[in-house]
């Protein structure tokens, strides 16, 4: 393989993988190959990205948890500054792993990429003062198509980091309270969406 080590099926979730490209520093900084489809084809796997987002957020920030209803989204996700917890949940319903979860710190320092498959509801929480995040989709985002699960799912049961166990409202350890958005705040429980399961 190239410059991306490919580590496959993280938590036990088939699909889920974690790519670490080499980075090659010197006095005057540093360069690395972030993305290589060779590299991935030579892991088995292919993906045809064609979006790419990038967002800011600062500490305490929670995205999520969201998927795409009828147009799934396949995503390679990193942090170019800062550190987030991310969160990918299996929702595909014939999976021997539908509704668990595997979370990846990713940071500007680890330099890991977390690859999730389309069928997987995302989010992540922002735990450095800023946080700038870039994903890479398989497909294009579709705003009438969304759907979400509450973060916090007591039959999920994600365990965010830094957060205080009996934080009312929500905040981190350090005192900071969770941002979420209204959207975000509203969502169903895993059990309203998926009740035969």
């Amino acid at each position: 393989m190239g410059q991306i080590t490919v580590e496959k099926n993280v938590g036990g979730i088939g699909g889920l993988c974690v790519l670490t490209p080499a980075r090659h520093g010197d006095s005057r900084g540093y360069f690395m190959e972030t993305y290589h489809q060779r590299d991935l084809e030579e892991a088995g796997l292919s993906y045809n990205f064609v979006q790419h987002n990038q967002s800011g957020s600062v500490r305490g920030v929670l995205r999520g948890l969201h998927f795409q209803k009828r147009y799934p989204q396949a995503k390679l996700v990193r942090v170019i500054r800062g550190a987030v917890f991310d969160v990918a949940v299996d929702l595909r319903k014939d999976s021997a792993t539908f509704g668990r979860w595997h979370g990846e710190l990713l940071n500007d320092e680890n330099v890991r990429q977390f690859l999730i498959p389309r069928g997987f509801a995302h989010g992540f929480l922002a735990l450095s003062d800023e946080a700038e995040f870039c994903y890479l989709c398989d497909d294009f985002y579709h705003p009438d198509d969304e759907g979400g699960i509450r973060w916090d799912d007591p039959v999920l049961g994600v365990r965010w980091p830094g957060l205080q166990a009996d934080g009312n409202p929500p905040r981190l350890q350090d005192g900071t309270l969770l941002i979420l958005s209204e959207k975000d705040k509203a969502w169903p429980g895993f059990r309203a969406l998926f009740p035969d399961r």
